[in-house]
């Protein structure tokens, strides 16, 4: 997030010095990722049983490298993956779970290939494809469950809400876009579910979906503000707001194994469509001594809520949150930018959903306790710029 403008008319001496003003000004978006999840186009999501589709925000060029020039393109290459056992029944954590040996374990590896294209000094276009390879199982259980597949394609149009080229110790950005479903939402697997028995097709739960089933509109945002001493702040955050409902397929939570109805028709039947949301506070700051390399900390809250923004609430879904302490490295040198951060779980929490208050009863979402995320992005100028 080096905010650079690039100006030809300037002499290469004037542009390093322009670059290094500014350089802090774009490496507070680059805590951001570009996402996984890059949001696909929603952002980096939830984890665990709540959702698996997880990626990072596409928040636009700035996001990994600093101010684009109008004609500049931006590839990005992104990486999330994460652990979840650990179950939690609102924010208590359900030990006996693992004592028993009867824990859910998913994995998640989800991958993003982020394209922008800088239409003028403040608007932008940006297209996300996310591929999703996750597995799912019992700790007693005899199958494990695959699924892989092309996740939910997005394309968001994001601005600034002053010109780049006006020289500012803030920013911000906002960005609207939509999600479309491209990912199939009902993989199914032939497995054989208990020793010595018969090949069954079992349809794997949501969370480890490739797609959600539904069309969806994103909503995000960043912002920054230069504290001088080359420390920035900054703020960004996303919202994927669905038509709520449910999808139509069968819920696991119903017995999808044997791909009949949940007990409760009309409740938790069928998997839900859920909004999505992802917000983040953070600080960057330059490493000593190493050209291009600024080191961040932030703060995570990502999660699914119990209503949706429109529509219904009705189908199975595990609402919830986790916040999360995210350390991390952004190195940039020319046109390539590297990024890495984990986030480390602090608070972990299932909701009730609005079946479960109607129901009265109480279910349980694994978490994470870490989520990896990289990136690799490659910066395609329209003019060439001097190196800084």
């Amino acid at each position: 997030m080096l905010a650079q403008e690039r100006n030809p008319e300037r002499s290469a001496s004037a542009s390093r010095v322009q670059f290094s003003k500014r350089q802090m000004f774009g490496l507070i978006s680059l805590a951001l990722l570009a996402i996984a999840v890059f949001l696909p186009a929603p952002s980096a999501w939830a984890q665990g049983c709540i959702v698996a589709r997880s990626s990072f925000a596409s928040l636009g060029p700035e996001t990994q490298g600093g101010y684009l020039s109008a004609g500049d393109w931006e590839a990005t290459v992104g990486f999330r993956h994460q652990y979840s056992f650990k179950h939690f029944v609102g924010t208590t954590e359900q030990v006996q779970r693992i004592q028993l040996g009867n824990e859910v374990m998913s994995k998640v590896n989800l991958e993003n290939l982020t394209v922008t294209y800088q239409a003028t000094n403040r608007f932008s276009f940006t297209a996300n494809l996310p591929v999703l390879f996750a597995s799912r199982r019992s700790n007693n259980g005899f199958a494990s469950l695959h699924t892989s597949g092309l996740g939910d394609m997005s394309v968001v149009a994001q601005g600034w809400l002053w010109n780049p080229r006006s020289p500012k110790t803030w920013n911000a950005a906002f960005g609207l876009g939509l999600q479309m479903p491209t990912g199939k939402n009902d993989v199914k697997n032939s497995v054989i579910v208990t020793p010595g028995g018969p090949t069954v097709e079992v349809t794997p739960d949501y969370s480890v979906q490739p797609g959600q089933g539904a069309w969806g509109m994103v909503m995000q945002w960043q912002a920054f503000k230069d504290l001088g001493n080359a420390t920035t702040v900054y703020t960004q955050g996303n919202y994927l707001m669905t038509s709520g409902g449910n999808n139509g397929v069968i819920s696991a939570h119903g017995g999808a194994s044997a791909n009949q109805p949940a007990a409760t028709a009309g409740l938790t039947q069928f998997n839900a469509i859920q909004d999505q949301y992802l917000l983040e506070l953070g600080v960057s700051h330059p490493a000593p001594k190493i050209r291009g390399l600024t080191m961040t900390m932030a703060v995570r809250d990502e999660g699914v809520p119990v209503h949706n923004l429109i529509g219904n609430d009705l189908g199975f879904r595990r609402p919830g949150y986790a916040n999360s302490l995210a350390p991390g490295f952004v190195y940039s040198r020319g046109v390539n930018m590297i990024q890495a951060s984990v986030g480390i779980a602090m608070v972990r929490n299932r909701e009730l959903s609005v079946p479960d208050h109607m129901l009265g009863t109480r279910g349980d979402a694994a978490f994470a306790d870490y989520v990896w995320q990289a990136s690799y992005t490659l910066r395609l100028p329209h003019h060439a710029s001097p190196e800084p």
